[in-house]
């Protein structure tokens, strides 16, 4: 057995290396603002032919109205985690970006909604028929820039790709069967956005890895971090519609609770209620006063909704943090993944 001078001396070659390796490889990171920044830099560079004007113009506009492009730059830092970033992760990054607007402008059409991003919405600037168009070949567009993938990672990617878009699908088919159903399970709805909203998050991220020749075992775990920070980036959401500053959330409070919407929320609320709330709800739900939102509120506070909301987004992003743990890679390297996911879930807006 080693006596105490050993375990000493072993204890500063480990301290030393992970000095020696933090400052030396953490200067090769970067946050999520610079890698937002290099990203736009190249994706600004697309266009859409001119011709003909009434395919291209209104996907030219959708993009022109900006976002966050959360995903495409964790397809960047999921490739960072292991390795320099391989020019292939722009390429796959403007593949997921392409799919995720195709998504957004087919699901304003769905939910007949108005405005996306403080600007009216492609079906109504410019038709229904324009703009499941434009969706249309956005979605083809996505795969030009797969298809410039090099070869090695090709199979892999596409795969992972096209399992990604079928289940992306799947969870905005549960999200329109839910409206008609008034005994929707948590563990339902936890599925539903799991497919609509984590799967592209987690894929993003597993995506950069395989670029940056992680191993199985680490892509497994980065797309569970993915999977389970998304989760808790919905109930954030949720909770900001309901308990948010509507100056810093950029749109009405509310609008979930005023539309019927099964939220996180909601959903807890039915489980805890009692009768007298329950008959309260229902009404509410029916009749629509003008006084609505504030009175749902109130049960909502009655039955410590926000807290529990707290809670249970504190528990999804434990265990995506469990799984960012588990990957085998020099702690320094995960940092600006950790700061990217507690802004998302502590986010006001």
């Amino acid at each position: 057995m080693p006596n105490n001078a050993d375990k000493i001396l072993k204890l500063f070659f480990v301290n030393y290396f992970n000095q020696y390796y933090s400052f030396h490889l953490g200067l090769l990171m970067h946050n999520f603002k610079e890698l937002v920044k290099f990203f736009a830099e190249k994706f600004s560079e697309e266009h859409f032919p001119n011709h003909p004007a009434g395919l291209y113009q209104p996907g030219t506009y959708f993009l022109s109205l900006g976002g966050k492009r959360i995903r495409p730059v964790m397809c960047l830092m999921g490739n960072e985690l292991f390795a320099d970033i391989n020019p292939d992760a722009f390429n796959a990054g403007m593949a997921i970006e392409l799919f995720h607007n195709f998504t957004l402008i087919h699901d304003d059409i769905m939910d007949a909604a108005s405005l996306r991003r403080g600007m009216e919405t492609v079906h109504l600037k410019f038709g229904q028929n324009a703009a499941l168009l434009s969706g249309d070949v956005m979605m083809i567009k996505a795969y030009e820039y797969i298809a410039k993938l090099n070869v090695h990672h090709l199979a892999k990617i596409l795969f992972l790709f096209n399992k990604t878009a079928v289940e992306v699908c799947e969870g905005q088919q549960l999200d329109m069967d839910f409206e008609k159903r008034e005994d929707v399970s948590m563990e339902e709805y936890i599925n539903m956005i799991s497919l609509k909203t984590s799967v592209l998050l987690a894929a993003s991220l597993q995506i950069g890895a395989i670029l940056g020749g992680a191993s199985e075992g680490n892509c497994n775990h980065l797309y569970e971090f993915g999977r389970n920070l998304g989760i808790a980036f919905q109930i954030q959401d949720d909770y900001l519609d309901a308990f948010g500053d509507p100056e810093k959330f950029g749109k009405e409070v509310g609008g979930d609770i005023r539309q019927n919407k099964k939220t996180f929320l909601m959903l807890h609320v039915w489980e805890v209620a009692n009768a007298q709330q329950k008959s309260e709800l229902k009404n509410l739900m029916l009749n629509n006063p003008f006084d609505k939102i504030e009175k749902v509120l109130s049960i909502f506070k009655a039955c410590d909704v926000d807290e529990w909301a707290k809670e249970l987004k504190e528990k999804y992003l434990q265990k995506a943090f469990q799984h960012l743990e588990d990957i085998a890679v020099l702690s320094v390297r995960k940092k600006p993944l950790i700061e990217l996911a507690e802004f998302l879930v502590q986010r006001d807006y």
